[in-house]
């Protein structure tokens, strides 16, 4: 048996499929919202972006790719109309903020809804093709990635703490970059729960998908590589949690950020 084939099975939320996102949107607990995007060369419907505030708009404008543009102002959309409709408010009235760094103290560690006990937690990720959104009772934090080509994955293998080089390494060549892929977005996904993003060494902690002894996931944490159906073979996704309870996984329709209707509470 090849060490691919003896990989252990992923959680079952990596085998469950996605299903509809229900009328209340959030029922408390940690849950995932999976919306595909157009990819890069197919045509990219129209967004009213006049809920999103005067800083995302001015970030959606410095892209260069109309593409990328367009994806972000899709993912910011969307995070405000899921946020809005747990919430209970529109999706122009919600506001954010930064918390601290965890490492030195400044006001750039996880994005936040202010006041000191927020009803929610969630976390925000997008790549060509694809945006994940989080929202737990606790941090959470989520990623998306394109699978990298086998250059890239050479090139930052090396940065991996070394079980997670390791794990990689035991692999037959070609079933390295999928394998990257998962890794590399559960330690982004694990980074940005904490609210240090890269600006920890990504040596310092095991994420892999097979813990063991001396290389064991970080306390208190439950790491998560997601199920992406058509999109597994292209697209990497994860969840970090402060939470036990495994999270929900949701499908939204492509329309989801162009639908004039507001999602609202039943």
């Amino acid at each position: 048996m090849s060490p691919e084939q003896d990989r252990p099975p992923e959680p079952d939320l990596a085998r469950a499929p996605a299903v509809p996102a229900p009328p209340g949107l959030w029922d408390g607990r940690p849950s995932l919202w999976l919306l595909r995007t157009p990819e890069r060369g197919e045509q990219q419907p129209a967004l009213d972006d006049t809920a999103l505030d005067a800083d995302e708009r001015a970030r959606a404008a410095a892209f260069v790719r109309s593409s990328d543009r367009a994806l972000y102002r899709a993912a910011h959309i969307s995070l405000r109309r899921l946020l809005g409709a747990c919430l209970g408010v529109s999706p122009g009235s919600v506001r954010f903020t930064r918390e601290p760094c965890p490492q030195c103290g400044g006001p750039h560690g996880r994005p936040a809804l202010p006041g000191a006990r927020p009803p929610l937690h969630f976390s925000l990720s997008h790549c060509e093709g694809l945006v994940l959104i989080g929202v737990a009772g606790s941090p959470v934090g989520v990623d998306a990635e394109r699978v990298p080509d086998p250059g890239t994955v050479d090139g930052l293998v090396k940065e991996l703490h070394p079980a997670e080089r390791a794990d990689l390494a035991a692999l037959p060549a070609g079933a390295r970059a999928a394998a990257f892929g998962r890794v590399w977005s559960r330690k982004e996904a694990y980074l940005k729960g904490v609210g240090v993003g890269l600006g920890r060494a990504l040596d310092a902690d095991y994420v892999g998908d097979r813990p063991r002894r001396g290389a064991v996931h970080p306390a208190g944490w439950s790491l998560h590589s997601l199920a992406l159906g058509p999109q597994r073979d292209t697209h990497a996704a994860a969840v970090a949690l402060r939470d036990a309870t495994p999270p929900v996984l949701r499908a939204l329709p492509d329309s989801y950020p162009h639908s004039p209707q507001q999602v609202r509470r039943t």
